[in-house]
């Protein structure tokens, strides 16, 4: 008999409270990406003409574990209006595929997980640059939602130097949330407007933003952690040390690293990856700012997503669903 698997939220969220596991997952899920060991293709996005701020994402991609070969695809839609009703921006799933024969073997909720690999891959470079950049304690964010609350957390958890945490969002009670998890953390929160937290320095951009809306380029020894990945004009990424986490990747879709392209009509300003930062193949110049771009890769999901279903069904806490498939032999 064929198995499938149904890894509800509440069980995801409990899994991926073990957060130094999710970054070992990340960091070697990198390094396989790195190596070649992964076939990441574009991600695809389904728009609206009726909603423009909408849209709904896959990312298909395969990747071998330690213990698996396997494949599978994130859906994940973004629906910034969700906030206005008190609801999450984003939610997702992620099926997981069965390289032996193709079929899939688990379909998990992945909100969570969308976020804590996001998370933790911007945590993991963040840390990766205190080498060179280790910043002052200070960490300013644009955006209080679920992913700044995330990263929050994990950088704390990757070792990143986080004792003050400065947020600015339109939504005054975003902000006051994520000022309060900060505090609750034990770290110092405020509420301030954009030049403050743009002088941190460590700063974090995870908003919903479709154009580019700050033009003050990183100080030397100042890392921008540009999540939300169209925050930054041109300007700024050509006037900085870029790193992000696969190139072909991320320089399209009108990124900030995209439009600098379009506007310099070449790549060089790109100073490397993430998967080559966390290897140790460059340095990066403590006299430059740093721009730190990742656009999001969907063997991350795949490394949490199939670490996550394997937890679940040793716990218990899967629900294994009987005769989903209509046909289990070909005649």
């Amino acid at each position: 008999m064929l198995n499938f698997d149904v890894v509800p939220g509440r069980a995801v969220r409990d899994i991926l409270a073990e957060r130094k596991t999710v970054l070992e997952i990340v960091r070697e899920a990198y390094l396989a990406h790195g190596a070649g060991r992964t076939n990441n293709p574009d991600s695809y996005f389904l728009r609206f003409d009726d909603k423009p701020a909408d849209r709904i994402i896959a990312l298909p991609a395969r990747t071998a574990v330690a213990d698996a070969d396997i494949a599978g695809i994130k859906w994940i839609a973004s629906f910034p209006e969700n906030v206005e009703q008190g609801l999450p921006r984003a939610s997702a799933v992620l099926v997981l595929n069965d390289m032996a024969h193709g079929y899939p073997y688990a379909l998990l909720e992945a909100a969570g997980i969308s976020a804590a690999r996001t998370a933790a891959s911007i945590a993991l470079a963040a840390a990766a640059a205190q080498a060179t950049h280790p910043g002052d304690g200070t960490v300013g964010f644009f955006g209080a939602g679920v992913i700044a609350r995330t990263i929050l957390v994990y950088l704390a958890e990757a070792g990143v130097d986080v004792r003050n945490v400065l947020v600015c969002d339109p939504h005054p009670g975003s902000a006051a949330s994520l000022v309060a998890y900060a505090e609750s953390l034990g770290m110092a929160g405020r509420a301030v407007p954009a030049a403050e937290a743009l002088a941190a320095g460590t700063v974090v951009t995870a908003t919903n933003t479709g154009t580019p809306h700050l033009d003050r380029a990183p100080e030397p020894g100042q890392v921008y952690l540009n999540v939300s990945l169209r925050d930054f004009t041109p300007e700024v990424i050509i006037a900085a040390q870029n790193v992000v986490d696969d190139v072909d990747h991320c320089l399209k879709a009108n990124t900030s690293p995209h439009l600098a392209e379009q506007r310099l009509g070449h790549r060089e300003f790109i100073t490397g990856t993430i998967p080559g930062l966390l290897a140790g193949e460059f340095r990066l110049d403590p006299a430059r700012g740093v721009v730190i771009s990742p656009f999001g890769l969907g063997v991350l999901d795949l490394a949490v997503g199939h670490w996550v279903h394997g937890t679940a069904v040793a716990s218990g806490t899967s629900i294994r669903i009987a005769g989903f498939f209509g046909e289990e032999q070909r005649w």
